[in-house]
């Protein structure tokens, strides 16, 4: 709350008592404390129009002036009231931009899971859950300034996003600046919760440590050689290196790094069999990829021709449409809709199949393991949404998902989630790749680096 400021007082039609007004500062005493107001703004137009007219009910202009302010004065503690019983969230995630699809999952997602948490209510502890969308489109320095603007104007009490790790890295300091909580998902580079992390942030989204461990758990077998072929910028190099370190058995040969505008893969996949091709035992190609751009492309090549494979983790289901050309292809996901079996998981696929005619895709589950985990927080808190209350009730919080229990560890606030080793079936009742589960792999399986410095 603040004083109004001198140029929204009401004006005179004697521009001398105008200028003493400007020079003399206004105190609580004269006009009461009001939220700072545009200059010259509705109310001066409003009071300007009033006396235009004579419409003053025959009260000095002086006397209206003061009803008008002691309006305002009353429908500030209204609004400070109706604020008092509302929680507001902001969702920065990439509504249109090349990683459009994802973000657009991650919202339905997220809207669904909390009104699965708060049983269709939208409220906890009797305050209303306020939604607001931003659009950053993929755009660091656009997804930096709507969470600044989202805290700091729109009074968002926690933010949740984006889809891009490139926009992640850019909005993490801005959580630490305005001392709020920003719960990412479902950007994956480790550095969001390594050495770019401050304690603001939580992460429902699985990070490249957990996708490469799972993998390797697929693809790590001796007399096997890989090269990978990923996205230059955080994302891809982030999993690349995660990757690198979980191998044990096998060996990485090469790593290819294309923009993430590349729509001709040609050059990159002949380096990649360049260096593959007169080596000896299994030879893979594995491939870390998102949004734009179809790196299986390179499969055109004829890589069977060199004894080389393709691997990957999941994807969204029009990008596994690829997948049913690898029929036998093994790689492990966060999510499949056919995969996990609790009820969390088939309230969103009943519910999802119901509202959109489809299946719940790989982003919407994340989407929707943010909304539960956020409600559940603010459950324990009895709707307090202070982020020092949120971070000591969220440090080792268990909850449910679509894919069943994930705990945020207590060190970086990573939520440490079970991952899936699949193979590639193709059936044709499927428009994509179907990946069969071969078996869960568990949280507790998996030695996730700590990779923060807290």
């Amino acid at each position: 709350m603040g004083v109004w400021k001198t140029d929204a007082v009401c004006r005179t039609d004697n521009p001398e008592a105008f200028a003493r007004h400007r020079r003399r500062p206004l105190t609580p005493r004269a006009f009461g404390v009001f939220p700072a107001l545009p200059a010259c703004g509705t109310g001066f137009a409003v009071l300007q129009a009033h006396k235009n007219t004579q419409e003053t009910h025959g009260m000095p202009l002086k006397a209206f002036c003061k009803q008008v302010l002691a309006a305002a004065a009353a429908l500030v503690t209204l609004a400070a009231a109706a604020a008092d019983g509302e929680i507001r969230i902001a969702h920065v995630y990439s509504r249109t931009g090349p990683l459009e699809a994802y973000g657009k999952q991650t919202a339905i997602g997220l809207q669904m899971g909390l009104d699965y948490a708060t049983g269709g209510t939208m409220t906890v502890a009797g305050k209303k859950l306020v939604l607001i969308e931003k659009d950053d489109q993929g755009k660091p320095d656009l997804g930096k300034s709507l969470l600044a603007a989202a805290y700091g104007d729109d009074k968002a009490d926690v933010a949740i996003g984006p889809t891009s790790s490139g926009v992640a890295l850019a909005m993490l300091p801005v959580a630490e600046e305005y001392k709020k909580i920003l719960l990412v998902e479902p950007a994956v580079a480790d550095s969001i919760t390594g050495d770019k992390w401050n304690k603001y942030i939580f992460r429902t989204g699985r990070n490249s440590s957990q996708d490469a461990i799972s993998n390797a758990v697929a693809l790590d077998k001796p007399g096997t050689v890989i090269a990978t072929l990923a996205q230059d910028y955080a994302f891809g190099r982030d999993g690349v290196k995660a990757f690198k370190e979980a191998i044990k058995k096998a060996k990485v040969v090469h790593e290819e790094y294309l923009p993430t505008s590349t729509t001709d893969f040609t050059a990159g996949a002949q380096r990649l069999i360049d260096k593959l091709k007169d080596l000896p035992g299994r030879k893979l190609i594995w491939i870390v990829w998102a949004g734009a751009g179809n790196p299986f492309k390179i499969a055109d090549l004829d890589l069977k021709r060199y004894g080389i494979e393709i691997a990957t983790g999941g994807n969204i289901l029009p990008a596994m449409a690829a997948y049913k050309n690898f029929p036998g292809m093994e790689g492990a996901t966060y999510y499949y809709f056919g995969i996990p079996k609790n009820p969390v998981n088939e309230w969103l696929v009943a519910n999802h199949y119901k509202q959109y005619k489809a299946p719940p895709d790989f982003f919407t589950a994340g989407g929707m393991t943010a909304g539960i985990a956020i409600v559940e927080a603010l459950k324990k808190t009895g709707g307090d949404a202070s982020a020092n209350k949120l971070i000591a009730t969220m440090e080792g919080l268990r909850f449910e998902s679509p894919k069943g229990p994930m705990t945020f560890r207590k060190q970086d606030h990573q939520a440490l989630q079970s991952m899936y080793h699949f193979k590639i079936k193709v059936d044709p009742a499927f428009p994509w790749g179907v990946p069969e589960l071969v078996r869960e792999i568990k949280a507790e399986e998996m030695d996730v680096p700590v990779r923060n410095t807290r």
